[in-house]
C-alpha cells in the first residue's frame, strides 16, 4: 500500500508504504547515519532499523520528501528530496502503536518533524507512543506540541571495562552455562525469552525472523551469546553485542525464566558476559534498562554502571 500526505504549501509530502523499495531503504538509512553523525544518538533504533527491509505486519514507514530542497550527502538538491522518516509499529494488541522519527539536520526548522508526528498521530488514529532517543529537547518540545505526555524513561547506563575487577560468578545449584548453537538453539531460545520478557512489549515479541536478522547482521557473535541450562533445559542467557566503531560492549539482553529468578541466575550471567566483553579488549560496557525496574537497575549500579543518557517515551491520552 502507498498513500501521500500533502500540506498546503505542496512543497511537503510524505508517503506512506507497507513495504520500502531498496532505493528509500538506502536513501533512509543513509539520512538515519547522517542525522546520527550530527545529533551522537541513532534516532530509529535497531529494530526499526531492521524492520525496513521487507513487509513487515503492522509496520508502515512514512517518507517525507521537500519540493527544492538541498540533498543529504550523495543526494542531487533541486528536486524531490526526502529530509525525513518515521515509522509506525501497530503490533502489541494492547499498548497503543509505537512510532519514531528522525529529519535531517540540514533541513530541521522548517516544520517537518511537527508534519512527520501529525502523520503519526493520523495513521495511528491519535493513540500514538513516540520514542524521544536521548531525550534531546527538540523532541520533548514536539511531544508538548502534539499533545503527548512522558510515558516511559529507558536508560542508557556504562562502565569501564579497563581494569575490570568482578566477583567470580556464583551459579545456581545444577546450573551450567555454554553458549548459543545459532540453529539449534532458535526455537528453545525463542521460549526462553518469550517468558522472561512476557511483561516487555518490545522483547517478549521476538520471532524467527527478529531472531534471523540479528543473527545476519556483522556484530553477531554466538561465542558472546552465553545461555544457563537446568536439566537440559535454558532457564536464562546473557547475549553481548559489540559496537566495533564506537569500541563499545553491550549487555544486549540478560533474560531469566520466571521459575530460576531470584537466585541470583541474573547477576552471574551478567559477569559472565562482562568479562567476555572485557577479554575482547573493549574499554567500556553499556546496557539499557527501564528506570522503573528498580531490581535491575539496582543490580546494574552495583556492578559499576552509571547512566550516560536517557531516552524517553511520550504518548497520548488516549
Amino acid at each position: 500500500m502507498t498513500d501521500e500526505l500533502n500540506d498546503a504549501s505542496g512543497r511537503r509530502r510524505i508517503e506512506v508504504l507497507d513495504e520500502p523499495a531498496p532505493e528509500h531503504v538506502r536513501d533512509v538509512l543513509r539520512l538515519i547515519a547522517e542525522a546520527a553523525a550530527v545529533d551522537g544518538q541513532q534516532a530509529v533504533s535497531e529494530q526499526g532499523r531492521l524492520q525496513l527491509k521487507g513487509r513487515r505486519p503492522g509496520v508502515r514507514h512514512l517518507l517525507l520528501h521537500e519540493q527544492g530542497g538541498e540533498g543529504g550527502e550523495g543526494e542531487a538538491g533541486g528536486g524531490d528530496v526526502l529530509v525525513g522518516y518515521a515509522q509506525l509499529e501497530d503490533t502489541d494488541p494492547v499498548e497503543a502503536p509505537a512510532g519514531e522519527l528522525v529529519v535531517h539536520p540540514a533541513h530541521r526548522g522548517r516544520g517537518h518533524g511537527r508534519a512527520l508526528g501529525s502523520a503519526l498521530l493520523q495513521e495511528s488514529g491519535k493513540r500514538l507512543r513516540v520514542w524521544a532517543h536521548g531525550g534531546h529537547p527538540a523532541a520533548r518540545h514536539l511531544a508538548q506540541v502534539l499533545g503527548m505526555s512522558l510515558f516511559r524513561e529507558l536508560r542508557q547506563m556504562r562502565r569501564p571495562l579497563e581494569g575490570l575487577e568482578l566477583a567470580e560468578p556464583v551459579l545456581p545449584e545444577g546450573v551450567t552455562v555454554r553458549t548459543f548453537r545459532p540453529g539449534a538453539d532458535d526455537a528453545a531460545w525463542l521460549a526462553t525469552n518469550a517468558e522472561a520478557f512476557a511483561h516487555h512489549p518490545e522483547q517478549g515479541s521476538l520471532t524467527q525472523r527478529d531472531l534471523d536478522d540479528r543473527k545476519a547482521e556483522s556484530w553477531f557473535d554466538p561465542e558472546g551469546f552465553f545461555l544457563a541450562e537446568r536439566d537440559g533445559e535454558i532457564v536464562g542467557f546473557h547475549w553481548t553485542k559489540v559496537h566495533a566503531a564506537e569500541r563499545l560492549g553491550e549487555v544486549y539482553v540478560v533474560g531469566v525464566r520466571p521459575g530460576a529468578q531470584g537466585g541470583g541466575l541474573g547477576k552471574a550471567l551478567t559477569t559472565i558476559g562482562l568479562r567476555h566483553l572485557a577479554a575482547s579488549g573493549l574499554p567500556t560496557a553499556m546496557l539499557y534498562v527501564d528506570a522503573d525496574n528498580v531490581p535491575a537497575v539496582t543490580v546494574y549500579e552495583r556492578l559499576g554502571f552509571t547512566i550516560h543518557e536517557t531516552d524517553l517515551m511520550y504518548r497520548t491520552e488516549s
